[in-house]
Formats: structure tokens, C-alpha cells, sequence
């Protein structure tokens, strides 16, 4: 079994780490950036192999026993996969409790309400709870500063992996790479040509950008809930997504990024626009691929502006493979991190870009465990900034989830409903087939205005 940092060094924090940190010094006393999710196991359950499992994964994925020291006021922090701060699996039976499943789920909403000291707590939990003779819940929670959500679905991964393994159905695979090994590798990355090229790539591209807002850490307001929302697609919605992606060549993700962004386009206020024929959209980027990062639980996942530009005679098909074309071309330089880009800008310490509005598809299929159904549900991911849309789905797109999420200080309760009802509408309708022969203009209204909302409705009745 893989021992946890071995070598005991101390290791300084990436940039996305920093950022986190430096939240954590504005707010200590709040919950703000947790992030957990519960895996719905049904079947025929080997608890003793789940168990096996989870306590490898756990071990194997060295970023759960992080610890952080900074022992004077400015200096950096510093971090070390510690052996003692491994987190234990706490294995629970509920199935004498009247309703064990709403149980189990008030015990992991009062532990992710909690509050996590950045110095002191352990910042990864995770908990096994039976709540039927063929029927678990596998709890992970941790703070955002040591995993990211594609890094809670590699563990998940891993784990389904090593369970099957000991039921006698597949290898047990390779185990996660070190944290150490990916911050060579950072190192390797920053002293390279491609980050010199990806630094000026985005040098230009901020230098064109206009009106690009920025939030003072201090100003950030954690005390009331946001307002949230959720929509599950009917099975047949997939098809269609399949279908259209298919037709102009491009990713269904990338599909349904460009045209939730031309939803917003329609439908947010013209103080959000850069101008009359562009939006400015917030989409999360992986950053793992070529990168031990791939098969590294962590907190990798990099955010960066996109300037989706419309043309209003432009038909749609030809719109969705240009906009897919530049997302492709942002992607060769994803990896500077938008915590390079904020210092190289002149942003002053204690504020950040305002990652509003946000777009994340999230194509990860569910964990699959020998002779058990799972399912993947998602309690916690960490604050969001103004308007936030959520997509989460297998890898081919069934199963399809939005979530959304608004601030009440910017987005009123009637408009956010209205956006729940009309975001899948619009997004049912624009994926007919006949929609790509369409001009760009005709489907979001001609020009930047409130009444766009009027206008979505006339071209996509309910």
C-alpha cells in the first residue's frame, strides 16, 4: 500500500491554493468553500470489500491528509501530507432509525455546515452508512482548497475500481499519482516555452477584453442562502444534444456551453454585455489532461473568460463551429491559471475577477461497483459567484441535470424563477434540427435589450 508522502517535506500551495487560502484569511469563520458529495450504493453490497476499498482510496489519495502552516503574519503558506491526519472512515448502521435515509442526509448536511479551520481541522471526512440490508451511502467531504469536483470523481473512480477488484472483477489499477510529482511538474511547466506562449496568449486576450468586473474578498457576502434550482432533462433531451453536436461537429458540452451562452446573451441585462454583440462567459477548464493531474485527486480545475461574439445574419450551425473553434484554441493554453493572469493584470491582493456568468458540464459517468447500482449526489460545491448554470450528466449526455444558481442581491426571486422555467424551453428548442439554418439574431432578438426575455418567449413558447 502506498505510503503517504513518504518523504515528510514541506511543499508550498499552487495558485489555485493561495486563492483559497487568501479567502479563508478574509473569512475564517465561515463554511464557505466545501465541497462534498454521497455515493447511492444498491445491490448486492460486500461491505467488507466497500470498506477495503474506500480505506485504500483515502490512503492513496495523499491531498486528504493535507496540512497547512503559515507561523507569521505574511509569510507563505506551506503544506504536508501529514500520516496522522489520514481521515478515518466512520462506518454507521441506520437501519433501526424511522427513516435512515433522511438520517443519514441530516448527519452530512450538519458536517458540511461546519466550519473548517484552515490551520488546525482535518479538512477531509468520510463516512459509510447502511441504510437498508442492501443499501449504502458513501459520504466524501472536503474543503476546495485540497480537491476540486473532477478530483471527488477520481476518487470516486479509484475506489469503484478497488471494490470491484476484491470482488474478483478486474485489476486493481494503478494507484494516484503524488502531489509532489505534479508540483515538479508545475515547476517544469512555468520555467517552459509553453508557458511564456500561454502567458502572452492571454495577455492579448485580456488586453481586447472590456468591462471585465473584479470582486474585493473583503466585500464578499457569505451570510444569507443564494437561490438554487435544479431541472432533470427528460431522456429523449440527450438524443437531440447527440444529434446537433453531431451535425456541426463539435462536443455536446461544448453544444450545450454556446447555447446556454446564447440564452444568457438573450435574457441577462445589458450591463453584463461588453457590447451589443458580445457576452462574456466564465467556464471552468479541467487543466489535467497531458498532466499527472489526470489521475490525481486535487484542486486543478483552472477558470477563464470566454467572449462568445455574436453576428446577427450568422445561421446558427455556422456560429456553434466557429464559437467551438476559439474554445478549442483556448484550451491549448487552459493551463496558465487565471491567478497568473489576475497578478500579470494588476489586480491588487485581496480581490479577484467576478466569475459571473458561470457555465460548467460536468460529463462524468456515476462510479459503477460489481453487481451494485450507483448513483452520484452532489450536497456541496463550494460558493458561486452572481448567475451560475450547472450541468451534470453521464459521459454521453443521459441523465442530464441543471443546476442553477443566483445571488438574491443581483438576480430578484420572479426573475430567477422565470430563468427555471425558461432555460430548458429555450434549450428543448434551439436543438431541433431545423434551429442550425436559423440566423443567430432571430433566436435572441436583434439587439442587447431587458425585453430579451419577451423576445425568448416569442421565439420558444412554452
Amino acid at each position: 500500500m502506498q505510503d503517504t508522502n513518504p518523504t515528510g517535506d514541506w511543499m508550498p500551495l499552487t495558485l489555485p491554493q493561495l486563492d483559497f487560502w487568501e479567502e479563508f484569511t478574509f473569512h475564517p469563520d465561515q463554511p464557505v468553500s466545501t465541497v462534498a458529495h454521497f455515493i447511492e450504493i444498491e445491490g448486492n453490497v460486500d461491505q467488507i470489500a466497500l470498506k477495503r476499498a474506500i480505506d485504500q482510496t483515502i490512503r492513496e489519495a495523499e491531498i486528504l491528509s493535507a496540512r497547512f502552516r503559515a507561523e507569521d503574519t505574511g509569510e507563505a503558506p506551506m503544506q504536508i501530507c501529514d500520516p496522522d491526519l489520514v481521515p478515518e472512515l466512520m462506518v454507521t448502521d441506520l437501519r433501526d432509525k424511522e427513516d435512515p435515509l433522511a438520517f443519514a442526509r441530516d448527519l452530512m448536511e450538519q458536517d458540511l455546515a461546519a466550519r473548517l479551520d484552515l490551520r488546525h481541522d482535518k479538512l477531509s471526512a468520510h463516512a459509510l452508512y447502511r441504510i437498508g440490508d442492501a443499501r449504502y451511502l458513501w459520504y466524501i467531504r472536503a474543503h476546495h482548497i485540497i480537491v476540486d469536483g473532477y478530483g471527488l470523481a477520481l476518487i470516486e473512480r479509484r475506489c469503484s475500481q478497488l471494490y470491484n477488484h476484491y470482488c474478483g472483477a478486474g485489476d486493481a489499477g494503478l494507484p494516484f499519482h503524488s502531489l509532489a510529482s505534479f508540483l515538479d511538474e508545475e515547476n517544469r511547466y512555468q520555467d517552459s516555452a509553453q508557458w511564456q506562449a500561454d502567458r502572452a496568449f492571454w495577455a492579448d486576450y485580456f488586453g481586447k477584453a472590456e468591462g471585465i468586473e473584479v470582486l474585493e474578498r473583503g466585500d464578499e457576502d457569505y451570510g444569507g442562502p443564494g437561490l438554487c434550482g435544479t431541472h432533470s432533462f427528460p431522456p429523449e433531451f440527450a438524443g437531440g444534444l447527440q444529434r446537433t453536436a453531431a451535425a456541426v461537429d463539435i462536443g455536446w458540452p461544448d453544444l450545450l456551453t454556446l447555447v446556454s451562452g446564447l440564452y444568457l446573451y438573450a435574457t441577462l441585462p445589458d450591463t453584463k454585455k461588453l457590447s451589443s454583440d458580445s457576452l462574456t462567459l466564465w467556464l471552468p477548464f479541467m487543466s489535467r489532461w497531458g498532466s499527472v493531474g489526470a489521475h490525481m485527486p486535487a484542486l486543478l480545475v483552472n477558470i477563464l473568460p470566454f467572449r462568445m461574439q455574436l453576428e446577427n445574419s450568422e445561421r446558427l450551425g455556422d456560429f456553434l463551429k466557429r464559437s467551438a473553434a476559439e474554445l478549442k484554441q483556448q484550451r491549448r493554453h487552459s493551463r496558465f491559471r487565471i491567478e497568473q493572469i489576475s497578478q500579470d493584470q494588476g489586480l491588487a491582493e485581496g480581490s479577484r475577477y467576478f466569475f459571473s456568468p458561470l457555465i460548467n458540464v460536468l460529463p462524468f459517468n456515476s462510479p459503477a461497483f460489481n453487481g451494485c447500482r450507483a448513483q452520484r449526489h452532489i450536497l456541496g460545491s463550494g460558493p458561486a459567484d452572481g448567475f451560475n448554470l450547472t450541468f451534470r450528466g453521464e459521459g454521453d449526455g443521459r441523465e442530464l441535470v441543471l443546476c442553477l444558481d443566483g445571488d438574491p442581491n443581483l438576480t430578484g426571486k420572479q426573475e430567477f424563477a422565470r430563468h427555471e422555467q425558461e432555460l430548458p424551453a429555450f434549450l428543448s428548442r434551439i436543438l431541433q434540427p431545423e434551429m442550425l439554418a436559423r440566423p443567430v439574431g432571430s433566436l435572441v432578438g436583434k439587439t442587447a435589450s431587458s425585453a430579451h426575455l419577451e423576445k425568448v418567449a416569442l421565439h420558444f413558447p412554452m
